[in-house]
């Protein structure tokens, strides 16, 4: 899964990383208005937490480009500003939670948890395809009841198929959603499909159908 951190704190951004990415998050940043504003635009996220007070504008304005631009991420707002009307017009803009500084990190990887998993998944911490099963919480699956294994990569490519169903997914895409903006500095995306040939193996070997599709020239869907 991957997140943006729009906030101007270098102490507290690292904070947050060292503790999403022990949680199996990809954290990226922007520590300015206007960095934020270019993330968006080019890249896109599993959630957004966002920061109201940013160098050179308002945090109100993010959340207001991202509805224009029809953006489905979710966000979190995480911000010292405690006044009830601007929480009011977050939530209003299309935030989808609001947590005011001082916060627990173990509180705020609960909150994303939740906006993810009621965003992609039907608000359930299990999620049942025929002979497949996910357990978001224990970040297992299993086919026909066996376990198998993935790797971090495998499991977090499995869930963004399945959180995207039926819908094609352009190899770069799964570049950027697998490394973030390094994707961009990589002479190719091969590795892209070498973690989908993994996946496809593991799941087929486990007798789990095949629902990884690939669509020639553009990309991959999950079809059901």
């Amino acid at each position: 899964m991957k997140l943006l951190i729009i906030e101007d704190e270098p102490e507290l951004s690292k904070s947050i990383k060292e503790y999403l990415s022990s949680e199996s998050y990809l954290c990226e940043f922007a520590d300015t208005f206007q960095q934020a504003l270019e993330k968006i635009a080019l890249y896109s996220y599993d959630c957004i937490l966002l920061d109201l007070m940013l160098p050179g504008g308002d945090g109100i304005k993010i959340l207001e480009e991202l509805k224009k631009q029809q953006k489905e991420e979710g966000v979190i707002i995480i911000s010292a500003k405690n006044a009830l009307e601007d929480k009011v017009l977050g939530l209003q803009l299309g935030a989808d939670d609001y947590l005011s500084k001082p916060f627990h990190l173990s509180e705020l990887a609960a909150r994303i948890y939740a906006v993810i998993r009621r965003k992609q998944f039907a608000n359930s911490n299990l999620i049942e395809q025929n002979e497949l099963k996910i357990d978001l919480l224990a970040k297992s699956i299993w086919v026909n009841e066996n376990l198998v294994s993935l790797t971090k990569k495998e499991f977090d490519l499995l869930l963004y198929f399945v959180g995207n169903k039926n819908r094609v997914i352009a190899k770069g895409a799964l570049a950027e959603h697998l490394s973030g903006d390094f994707a961009d500095m990589l002479d190719n995306h091969d590795f892209v499909y070498a973690h989908i040939k993994n996946l496809k193996k593991k799941l087929t070997d486990a007798g789990c159908s095949l629902y990884i599709k690939t669509v020639y020239g553009t990309g991959y869907k999950w079809e059901i």
